[in-house]
């Protein structure tokens, strides 16, 4: 797979790669991570905690809350740490045969520079919340590495910028969020402005391939994008994270839970992934049932 680039793309992309090495952005220096946590400060808006909005939430009490709001924050930075790992990996062995002078080899190594940082950031934010995440399982491991090393490059290109464009939603609610910890604030920020960069590269690699798509490799696309969603939600809420806080039956809570969760997400952090896949019809008789029943998605 070799992207063709018109001449506006070509100057986009030169311009970032120039943005990328004349003004990095260092998370050593970008975040403050000597900012003491102060009682005031949150770690997710209420709305993105698993539980909110659910008659449990109000039983628990403000202590309670509040870890549970830092140990899913913990977890969803460790599962974005986990994946750039994969992308690096499936980044690596797209440019591994290419010409030193070539365009999107001169992007992706400053992508993959970025997100080598990205993953110290987020391990560094976790580190200073302190608190352990949950490891990925078995199978997941096994799901994660057999997509980075065998897919299709167009598929994991579509995997890359769905996974992107959630997580910088994400993040931006994070970011704006009343009183956020400064640490977690700048994470996000800084996230951020580098995925940007790293969506409009893949949204213009990926031009010839949804913009001619026909019905059938615009369902398999729009197939992947929910099975990474899944994954991650999946990945985000966890029965062992109820436990830690002190919620009795956890794994009947999580249950429960993950349902709701999924619509609250569908709501506040799929819009714009939504758009994504509709420029390209990935909406049809076969996938909207699935992304109504499967992802809770108003479509």
């Amino acid at each position: 797979m070799s992207a063709t680039f018109n001449d506006e793309e070509i100057h986009q992309i030169e311009r970032l790669i120039r943005i990328s090495k004349e003004k990095p952005l260092l998370p050593e220096n970008f975040v403050p991570w000597s900012a003491p946590e102060e009682p005031h400060h949150t770690f997710l808006p209420e709305h993105l905690v698993s539980l909110h909005g659910m008659p449990i939430y109000d039983t628990l009490s403000d202590e309670q809350k509040r870890e549970l709001a830092r140990l899913e924050v913990v977890q969803s930075m460790y599962a974005y740490c986990w994946s750039e790992g994969l992308f690096c990996i499936f980044m690596n062995r797209y440019i591994q045969d290419r010409k030193p002078d070539d365009l999107e080899r001169r992007f992706l190594i400053r992508e993959i520079i970025e997100e080598c940082r990205h993953m110290d950031m987020f391990a560094s934010a976790i580190e200073k919340l302190g608190r352990k995440p949950i490891l990925m399982n078995r199978l997941q491991r096994l799901f994660g590495n057999w997509t980075a090393r065998f897919l299709p490059y167009d598929f994991l290109f579509v995997s890359c910028i769905a996974i992107e464009i959630m997580a910088d939603r994400y993040g931006e609610h994070l970011r704006h969020a009343d009183g956020s910890y400064p640490v977690l604030q700048k994470v996000a920020q800084l996230h951020n402005i580098e995925e940007a960069r790293h969506i409009l590269f893949t949204r213009a690699v990926l031009k010839k391939y949804t913009q001619k798509a026909g019905p059938l490799r615009a369902t398999w696309y729009s197939l992947i994008i929910l099975t990474n969603i899944c994954f991650f939600q999946n990945a985000y809420v966890h029965s062992e994270i109820y436990r830690k806080v002190g919620i009795q039956n956890p794994k009947k809570v999580r249950q429960e839970a993950f349902s709701h969760y999924q619509k609250k997400f569908a709501a506040d952090c799929l819009d714009t992934l939504k758009d994504f896949i509709e420029s390209f019809n990935g909406f049809n008789v076969i996938t909207k049932p699935l992304w109504r029943k499967v992802m809770k998605l108003d479509i």
